[in-house]
């Protein structure tokens, strides 16, 4: 039956996979499921045609609904941009049930055709970014069913993400109750050894549980991804599908594996929360395999896939080894504390799974040998380098520097070859190999100074109370990342006499003005000179660096030019945290030397390196940022030529393929499908709350599978990384792009890296929902002496913009004050 010969009417089972645009999501799933052999509803479909036509075929309509046999009947939208991969449009449009007659049959057409445009229904789209003008709907006509049981059923657990497991929600009689939550189902599960739990005097029988679970995976597998479906099942005990459409908010899996693997979340170490691009993840994972082949540490293959796992555009590390190390297991739990106190909970959770039994210790002992042989010689080179940082602080730092401005002249001078795409790419990955030379270079200076800075904890037990060794790392000297801090003010007071110019326009509109030149001169050009390689997620080559776009630089001048009081300058307050540190240093000192001479001398010298040391953490970081931004310039390049020859639409494209694609497209192969494919995956996770830090290989968040913590007293708990407390305004920022703070205002964020460090400086504390005690945001937060929490899962959700909360960062709390704030 064509949809010609019936005016822009066809039937369900007439619907091909090619027709969707005709359609529409809810009608191309509903013949898939009759594709894939399973019982739904005779009906028909009023096509997107008779939508664009603004008519509705009545005839056509009347003669379907006259075969149908008349009767009740469901009226359903179905929109071309609903049930996606990552949008489900789920309750945007509308549906009428129990629809009879004719003339109401027509009247709940016209009615799904008005929800297009309903204000969810506009808010949702555009939320997703997909154009008004780029959606057309359909309308769905079914018989109705008077089911004795019905609901809905996922194919995976939509809260833990584990693949293998069918939950299923069902009420006696419609299953309306369960789609819009007015109803209290009985709720079941079928775990993946094929147990079922739930209630046993249900409207489910587990042989009915059995048979959804066996129909939501034959679904699953035709349409290729986990399944949210709504059933039905009659009074004679035949089931029907009602929808079948993707679960669109699960975390990508992770690659294939044989057995059950965990995967740790490592991006939120480098406050990379929003995933790579393509082509940044690419870079990242041959600099990654060529180190690993380099320092003799595993083969090239083997080394990358242990070292970088790429899910849903994050990079996960392969843990599982480690959990199934007899003599290492016992302390995972303790040393994830720099992950948080859930995750904690989740490793010790972890343990007692029957599939991370230990090892056998002879084949763990056999593997532990193996790779400290394997690791020694790098071990050793650190080591040296460590102990001779220890001896020679003041020369350890200019030998980093010397090495910084090598790999600056390095990638200044370009390629030799600088019209050739193919070298250019060649150039492109070896230079990324060659940084992480030089950065492996300078990491026995960077453990040194972690290592003094950790140590006086224990030297100056029963002598230091709690916090007084954290304060003596305030102030730190020589961190690339708060010089670049205080550089930026410094362009800021520059710009005051021109305050007026800098505070009445849009950031976007003073970069584009700074590009033609047309901006007062305040030093901005000497400043991205220095760091214009830097910006938010800067690790991944196919972020745009600041001197590219300004724009993010001008929103944090902004900022600064609001700080009006000259204590609340960032100068004054990184000398008072400088002079503080060494104040409670010296108080430290006579303390112990009352006590033990002895230890006083210890802890001294541990200080005095500790200072001289731990703001070179930033350092090797910053080096690399060099690479990162030649490596990216370079490939931008190879995008002209490649857009020039009509393979890619725009020379950004590139950054979403991998280094192998960009070289058959280079040789002539066409990769704009991928391009675009790549480009929504990758706007989908932009749009990604959360990420799981624990994941295994089915699917699994193991914090979300954790049983639910006991209420508090309204104190929210994380992590302390940066000591001292305050009390101010929450200001929840997720985007540090074209946002400001108010002197004072506590910063409440996601994560952080660099590129939101300058927003510190008017910030009186620092809350953020990922990291590590070791990270960039609280090392610079403890520079600057402003408290931080951080491992606050929920916090950018859980507080309020306007709040009043006083952050403790001893304690590691989060204690709301005033509850008043934005709704």
């Amino acid at each position: 039956m064509s949809e010609h010969a019936h005016g822009h009417v066809i039937d369900l089972d007439a619907i091909t996979p090619d027709m969707r645009d005709s359609v529409g999501g809810k009608a191309a799933g509903l013949a898939a499921v009759l594709r894939a052999g399973e019982n739904v509803p005779p009906g028909f479909c009023v096509t997107t045609g008779a939508h664009r036509s603004r008519k509705i075929p009545e005839e056509a309509v009347a003669a379907a609904y006259e075969r149908l046999g008349g009767g009740t009947v469901a009226v359903r939208s179905s929109a071309t941009a609903e049930d996606l991969t990552e949008a489900s449009f789920a309750g945007q449009q509308d549906t009428y049930l129990d629809v009879q007659g004719t003339d109401a049959l027509l009247r709940a057409i016209q009615r799904c055709w008005d929800s297009l445009w309903t204000e969810r229904a506009v808010a949702y789209r555009r939320n997703f970014g997909i154009p008004d003008d780029s959606v057309s709907m359909a309308v769905v006509v079914q018989r109705m069913l008077q089911p004795r049981t019905a609901g809905v059923l996922f194919t995976a657990d939509p809260v833990t993400g584990t693949r293998d497991t069918t939950v299923v929600d069902a009420v006696r009689g419609p299953g309306t109750g369960v789609v819009d939550g007015s109803a209290h189902p009985d709720h079941y599960v079928r775990g993946t050894d094929g147990h079922v739990t739930g209630p046993d005097d249900g409207c489910l029988t587990p042989a009915e549980v059995e048979s959804l679970h066996e129909a939501g995976q034959r679904l699953q597998a035709a349409q290729h991804g986990p399944r949210d479906i709504e059933w039905a099942l009659d009074t004679g005990g035949t089931r029907w599908i009602l929808q079948s459409r993707a679960v669109t908010t699960l975390f990508p899996l992770p690659p294939r594996s044989e057995e059950t693997r965990v995967y740790l979340e490592g991006g939120h170490m480098q406050g990379m929360l929003r995933p790579f691009t393509p082509m940044g993840m690419s870079v990242l994972r041959s600099a990654a395999d060529n180190w690993v082949a380099s320092t003799g540490l595993g083969t090239s293959s083997a080394g990358a896939k242990a070292l970088v796992i790429d899910i849903g555009g994050r990079f996960y590390l392969d843990v599982t080894r480690l959990v199934r190390t007899p003599w290492v297991r016992g302390t995972l739990p303790r040393a994830m504390e720099l992950y948080g106190p859930r995750t904690m909970r989740a490793f010790e959770r972890l343990l007692s799974d029957p599939r991370f039994t230990p090892l056998p210790a002879s084949s763990a002992l056999t593997t532990a040998t193996r790779a400290a042989l394997r690791c020694l010689p790098l071990a050793a080179g650190v080591l040296r380098s460590a102990v001779s940082s220890f001896v020679d602080p003041e020369g350890t730092r200019k030998h980093l520097f010397r090495l910084g401005a090598e790999m600056s002249a390095e990638t200044d001078r370009g390629p030799e070859e600088p019209d050739r795409a193919a070298a250019l790419l060649d150039r492109s990955e070896k230079l990324q190999h060659r940084a992480l030379d030089t950065v492996t270079g300078m990491l026995g200076p960077v453990y040194a100074g972690l290592v003094a800075a950790r140590l006086p904890r224990a030297v100056l037990a029963g002598i230091a109370e709690e916090g007084e060794v954290e304060a003596v790392l305030r102030g730190m000297p020589y961190n690339i990342t708060t010089e670049m801090d205080l550089d930026l003010w410094r362009v800021s007071r520059r710009a005051t006499d021109h305050i007026d110019l800098f505070l009445g326009h849009d950031p976007e509109e003073l970069a584009a003005r700074h590009h033609q030149g047309d901006l007062p001169d305040i030093g901005l050009d000497g400043f991205l000179e220095r760091y214009g390689r830097r910006a938010a997620a800067e690790i991944d080559v196919g972020v745009p660096r600041w001197e590219e776009d300004p724009t993010p630089v001008f929103a944090l001048l902004a900022n600064y030019l609001r700080v009006t009081r000259p204590d609340d300058s960032p100068g004054r307050r990184f000398e008072r945290a400088a002079r503080d540190a060494e104040r409670t240093r010296a108080d430290l000192v006579a303390r112990a030397r009352r006590r033990s001479p002895w230890r006083a001398t210890v802890a001294d010298f541990l200080f005095d390196r500790a200072r001289k040391l731990c703001g070179l953490r930033e350092y090797p970081k910053f080096v690399w940022l060099h690479a990162i931004a030649e490596t990216r310039r370079e490939l931008l390049c190879v995008g002209i030529d490649l857009a020039e020859r009509g393979l890619l639409e725009r020379a950004e494209d590139i950054m979403f393929l991998d280094l192998a694609e960009a070289d058959r497209a280079v040789a002539g192969e066409d990769p704009r499908a991928t391009v675009a494919r790549r480009r929504a995956e990758y706007r989908r996770e932009l749009r990604r709350r959360h990420v799981p830090p624990l994941l295994l290989s089915d699917g699994t968040d193991l914090e979300a599978a954790l049983p639910a913590p006991d209420p508090g007293d309204g104190t929210l708990v994380g992590v302390p990384a940066a000591p001292g407390t305050a009390t101010g305004r929450v200001r929840v920022i997720r985007d540090p792009l074209g946002t400001s703070l108010e002197p004072g205002d506590v910063l409440v964020a996601p994560t952080t890296d660099p590129g939101w460090t300058p927003l510190f400086m008017t910030a009186s504390a620092l809350v953020v929902e990922t990291g590590s005690t070791v990270a960039h945001g609280p090392t610079v937060a403890r520079e600057y002496g402003m408290p931080a929490v951080i491992s606050l899962r929920g916090a950018t959700e859980s507080l309020r913009e306007g709040q009043t909360v006083t952050v403790d960062g001893y304690a590691g709390t989060v204690r709301v004050e005033d509850a008043s704030g934005a709704g």
